[in-house]
């Protein structure tokens, strides 16, 4: 009896994911296997309406926003939804002193007055297939890694290139569960991507970094553009003479509101998930590489941070760095968090052991799977040392933006060393670099990164292991006896990369020899020494037990398919297109605190302190909501709802992701996650994780009442019940 009920322990802690009804994120291909399940919680489609290839479904007027973000389109005319943290580096390219869009916000008025925004694409996903017997056509068991790479890559270009011949798309075969099923998707790209509005930044990122990866939360994250097209309908780069693109499908806006327990369905492209590695897997990540990183980017932003405090151009230059380095600061202080407070690793080595057990018991099994995670623990601690090294280099030496800058003219000095080197072929390198010189410039600030420089340049001295320190640092480090002030002020005074007339002098007459004067400048000398060791120390063993690990997680997970028979995983994350379902939920993350499922204005207001730039309240957002002023946006008790959370499995790249209820009408814009659920990208708690959402009414009220946009609201397809 004893050994029935620790059996019967093992397996559920083994597949938790079978007991969590709203985990995962799941293919649109493998919807028709979850739709019962979602239309028991209150879906009200059935799976064709959300996916269809034959005829418009949901997931066309869905998009991928930039290269890491989700967009939902809202009218017939391509007006798009997407949070405002996803559009803040185009809203932060169209500002300046004078039109500073970031801080005041910005509102078309017309077709007319809609900016464009070089780079920008939004992409559609067609259609995706299983593609895994022709992609692992001649592949054997009997193969190492690399061959099996190399076969599998081979395949994967014909499929592609043979996918999207004639046909103006593009293709990407995608792998899933470690490499054991592969996805051909075939996408459509557009180009024009024009920015319509923007919420002030007292309205757009409310509560900032205080509140980010928090739960209350009063951030009207939204921003608004538009896809433009040919004049029949595809995909083209900018022309004035280019038309708002007509979609298959654009959703309904439903002014209903949420309850407790309402069903959600939200489509997006999430990142990355690691739900299935190792015990030794999760240990790196949450106690070795995030306490690391952690604290080199808290030098770079309490320095940061500072100088923006102090100076309003400060400010606007650097808004977005801030936040791009701070999400990911705040967002592993709470990964790390959540997995000691789950006890991930003990969980994790209670399924291992379960796994195991089942191993042991067949022959067969013990061939393919024995030994699996004494592989793991080895091949991890191989490999610790490479990766730390390789941490002090990208978030040490390359958080310094001088260094990083001069990095990107690598290739130019070394094609200026080759012998009998064209000048054409220097001139059309070196075109490229321009651009790139003045984006930099236009958002540098000297004495900021001279300070940055000097505290991170101190740490890697004082901490990073001596045996991978880069030979120029060795070298500089030892005529400095720890005093780095006086190598920085000497470093900035004298490096052409740090004054942009000398460096685009350069670049408008690239001339060999004096190209070749680049690589013994010390900003170039020092960060080319520090890729040195990553290339030729730290990469390659990397890469070594990266190929095993991957092989030992493609292993594992045909092993838990098959323990789990009949029971399907949801795989990781890819930056596919996924879906997941759960319901509007309250959470309680500690003993005596239960949190409310939504927040009000009454909360702006609460949280207002002109003191604080997180804080500040817009004057005429504070009279609207003093005077009760919602019109139709309003709850039907007179409230003006702000934001919800909900149980839905989400990641990063889910930001901007729309939030759908049974009907797949639009009720919000997802943009974050509770601190506590930060863990989910390793663990999902279904008792914790909660995705945080825009209510849809807010985002409406803002263009509608407060910045007076009934233009966009007049293009929308509003549904009150």
């Amino acid at each position: 009896m004893k050994k029935t009920i620790i059996s019967i322990f093992i397996i559920l802690n083994l597949i938790p994911s079978l007991l969590k009804s709203e985990e995962g994120m799941w293919p649109p291909v493998f919807l028709g296997q979850r739709i019962s399940a979602m239309q028991k919680l209150g879906l009200k489609l059935g799976a064709e309406d959300i996916y269809n290839i034959n005829n418009s479904s949901l997931k066309d007027a869905i998009v991928q926003f930039g290269g890491g973000c989700t967009g939902v389109l809202v009218s017939e005319t391509g007006l798009l939804l997407t949070n405002h943290h996803c559009g803040f580096g185009s809203i932060q390219k169209q500002s300046s002193i004078e039109h500073d869009y970031l801080t005041h916000g910005f509102w078309a008025g017309s077709i007319a007055e809609e900016l464009p925004n070089p780079g920008l694409t939004v992409t559609f996903l067609i259609r995706m297939e299983d593609v895994s017997n022709n992609v692992l056509e001649n592949v054997t068991p009997a193969m190492n890694e690399q061959d099996r790479y190399t076969v599998i890559k081979k395949n994967i270009d014909k499929i592609e290139k043979e996918a999207v011949k004639s046909t103006g798309f593009e293709a990407k075969v995608k792998p899933f569960y470690y490499g054991n099923q592969y996805f051909l998707f075939i996408n459509e790209v557009f180009k024009d991507v024009r920015l319509v509005g923007a919420p002030p930044f007292d309205i757009g990122s409310f509560g900032g970094d205080t509140d980010n990866w928090a739960w209350p939360r009063h951030t009207g994250d939204f921003s608004v553009f538009r896809i433009y097209s040919s004049k029949d309908n595809k995909p083209a780069e900018y022309s004035r003479e280019n038309v708002p693109y007509i979609p298959k499908k654009y959703l309904s806006v439903s002014l209903k509101g949420v309850e407790k327990g309402d069903f959600t369905l939200i489509f997006g492209f999430p990142g990355t998930t690691r739900e299935y590695l190792t015990s030794y897997g999760v240990d790196l990540i949450a106690f070795k590489e995030n306490p690391v990183k952690v604290a080199f980017r808290q030098k770079r932003l309490d320095i940061i941070e500072a100088a923006m405090a102090a100076d309003r151009g400060t400010r606007i230059q650097y808004a977005s760095k801030r936040a791009g380095i701070a999400n990911g600061w705040k967002k592993m202080m709470g990964e790390s968090q959540g997995i000691k407070r789950l006890n991930t690793l003990e969980t994790k080595h209670v399924q291992e052991k379960g796994f195991t057990v089942w191993v042991n018991a067949d022959q067969e099994r013990v061939k393919k799977y024995g030994g699996l995670f004494q592989t793991a623990e080895s091949t991890y601690q191989r490999w610790y040392p490479y990766d730390l090294a390789g941490i002090y280099i990208t978030e040490g030496f390359q958080g310094i933006e001088l260094l990083k800058f001069a990095g990107g003219f690598k290739d130019l000095v070394k094609q200026s060393a080759q012998k009998d080197v064209k000048e054409a072929d220097l001139v059309k390198s070196a075109e490229k670099l321009k651009a790139a010189t003045r984006i930099f410039f236009k958002d540098y600030r000297q004495i900021v990164d001279e300070q940055v420089a000097l505290s991170i340049l101190d740490k890697i001295s004082k901490e990073m292991d001596p045996s991978f320190k880069p030979a120029y640092f060795i070298l500089i480090e030892k005529k400095q006896k720890g005093d780095w002030e006086e190598f920085v002020n000497r470093l900035y005074a004298t490096s052409v990369f740090a004054d942009s007339s000398k460096i685009l002098k350069i670049l408008l007459d690239p001339r060999a020899k004096t190209l070749k004067k680049l690589g013994n400048d010390p900003a170039f000398l020092m960060v080319a020494s520090a890729t040195a060791i990553l290339d030729k120390k730290v990469s390659h063993e990397m890469l070594e037990c990266n190929r095993v690990i991957d092989s030992l997680q493609r292993i594992y997970i045909e092993g838990l398919m098959l323990y789990r028979a009949g029971k399907q995983l949801y795989p990781d994350a890819n930056s596919t297109l996924r879906i997941a379902y759960g319901k509007v939920d309250d959470y309680s993350p500690a003993d005596a605190i239960n949190y409310r499922y939504f927040t009000t204005v009454k909360g702006i207001l609460q949280k207002e302190n002109p003191d604080i730039y997180d804080y500040i309240v817009e004057p005429k957002l504070k009279d609207l909501i003093v005077g009760r002023e919602f019109g139709q946006y309003a709850d039907k008790d007179g409230t003006m709802h702000v934001a919800f959370t909900a149980s839905n499995h989400t990641s990063g790249g889910n930001s901007g992701s729309p939030v759908l209820d049974g009907n797949g009408r639009l009720i919000g814009l997802n943009f974050d996650r509770n601190w506590e659920g930060t863990m989910s990208d390793l663990q999902y708690d279904p008792d914790e994780c909660r995705n945080i959402v825009l209510d849809i009414r807010y985002c409406l009220f803002i263009i509608d009442r407060f910045a007076g946009a009934q233009r966009l609201i007049d293009e929308m397809r509003l549904v009150k019940e």
